[in-house]
């Protein structure tokens, strides 16, 4: 099949996602659309422009033979957007705390801040992940501790807990997830972190686990607002890095009966999302959510980019209307050959998960070194920044790139717009956000330039992407 084809049928499947979701529920309007587009404003990235200001023609009223290849519908709309981010990993976070001060505040205030990239949702480990100085979790015991009477989380307060402090003041609204990557050596049937599944007999101290975590990081200044059960259910990653096998019944138990009441009890309301894996197991998650006894505790569905197709996000949508999507990881592959330059291969990717009802679209680690690195896995990420280790210098990979193309316009509470039209390597995705503004991002991942005549309301205007690029307007 070739990628013209697989392309048409992947935005095929989005459209017929949207279109019987709309059927389902109507279209539904958000505001008023103004009679008359604001003045436009456009920025691109292209060969060597970088989210620069973009001259493109403004919206005039259309032609009764307009003919646009997309066409955006104000007054019917989807999810709304919580935001865009990355991890704080140890690896990030102990990257940042080794920059001279200055220049870790400004890169946090690049990333976090109002003139930045304006990110507004952070990921967080419960305990190491693989990219990591070291494996370690909260409950460090040579022994069985089912009272969790070792219980610390003294290892993040060096550089982790101090630089989530810092974001925090950078943006007050920053929302916050965590998730483990094991439970504690332990609580599992081969006392290893690395690989393995654990004992059901825990259960009930692990339940009490993530309290203790999630209250000493709000006696710590920090709130977590959801998280998960286990980074990637569905592999122990041979045993070769922080990692935990979890049945689908085991983690709607675990749920249902431990943790959710454990939360309750301890009156945090922070949120549960299952998963945190790829679009490949959609149909476990359609099953897990056939159990009322989970739903009453469940927000959403956490998933992974790696694998799969983003469609899947729409049919539990259709099957679970309720039930909110998060995309909360997708690393960029630090050896690719266009690891600093493939941002519309990236916007692309973004576009199909905004287009199938993820509310967040969240990166893997925030900064790393040019080895990828540090890490105690075998993976071969790359950092949405790159510090590099001899020099200190910092770069910026396609990834972020594309990110900015979204993050920095696309306020919280925004709802994705109805758009429709197909053309060959164009991406399109649509956005009203709170603040009566509206966003349209454009990608083109041929080769070649392209003319796209786009359709507001009662207004048209033409863009002229370049090759490889990505366009946002803001009007």
């Amino acid at each position: 099949m070739s990628a013209l084809t697989r392309s048409t049928r992947r935005d095929f499947l989005q459209l017929s996602g949207y279109a019987a979701a709309a059927l389902a529920s109507g279209p539904r309007a958000w505001g008023q659309p103004t009679s008359q587009p604001r003045q436009l404003q456009a920025w691109v990235t292209a060969e060597t422009r970088r989210f620069a200001k973009f001259d493109c023609p403004g919206w005039k009223p259309a032609g009764s033979d307009a003919r646009a290849v997309v066409r955006i519908d104000p007054n019917t709309w989807y999810q709304d957007i919580l935001g865009f981010g990355g991890a704080f990993t140890d690896a990030s976070c102990y990257l940042f705390s080794k920059l001279d001060p200055r220049d870790r505040d400004a890169i946090l205030r690049e990333l976090y801040g109002p003139d930045g990239l304006r990110f507004s949702v952070g990921r967080t480990c419960i305990g190491s992940s693989d990219y990591t100085t070291s494996i370690y979790s909260f409950d460090e015991s040579a022994e069985p501790d089912p009272g969790l009477t070792k219980f610390s989380i003294d290892h993040d307060r060096a550089y982790i807990l101090p630089t989530l402090r810092f974001t925090q003041e950078v943006n007050p609204d920053l929302f916050l997830f965590s998730a483990p990557w094991s439970p504690p050596a332990w609580m599992k049937f081969n006392n290893s972190m690395q690989g393995g599944s654990m004992h059901r007999k825990y259960f009930a101290s692990y339940a009490q686990y993530f309290v203790k975590f999630l209250q000493a990081y709000a006696a710590s200044g920090i709130t977590i607002r959801a998280t998960t059960v286990q980074n990637e259910v569905d592999t122990d990653q041979d045993g070769t890095m922080p990692a935990c096998i979890w049945s689908q019944q085991d983690e709607v138990v675990f749920i249902k009966n431990f943790l959710g009441p454990a939360l309750r009890n301890a009156s945090l309301d922070t949120k549960i999302w299952i998963l945190d894996h790829n679009y490949n197991l959609w149909g476990r998650v359609i099953d897990q959510l056939s159990d009322p006894d989970l739903c009453k505790y469940v927000d959403g569905i956490a998933w992974h980019i790696y694998e799969g197709t983003p469609d899947a996000m729409t049919r539990v949508h259709n099957a679970f209307p309720s039930q909110n999507a998060y995309a909360t990881e997708y690393g960029a592959v630090i050896t690719s050959a266009d690891f600093e330059t493939d941002w519309s291969t990236w916007s692309h990717t973004f576009t199909d998960v905004l287009r199938n009802w993820a509310r967040c679209i969240v990166g893997w680690n925030l900064v790393l070194d040019e080895k990828g690195t540090p890490n105690k896995g075998l993976g071969q990420s790359g950092g949405i920044v790159t510090i590099h280790s001899e020099t200190q210098k910092i770069t910026r990979c396609g990834q972020y790139w594309a990110f900015a193309h979204y993050s920095k316009v696309i306020q919280r509470g925004a709802r994705v717009l109805s758009s429709i039209g197909t053309k060959p390597y164009l991406d399109h995705v649509a956005f009203a956000n709170p603040d009566g503004t509206h966003v349209l991002v454009l990608t083109n991942r041929a080769g070649l330039e392209m003319q796209v005549p786009c359709r507001f309301a009662e207004s048209e205007l033409q863009v002229k992407l370049p090759a490889n690029s990505v366009v946002t307007l803001l009007w």
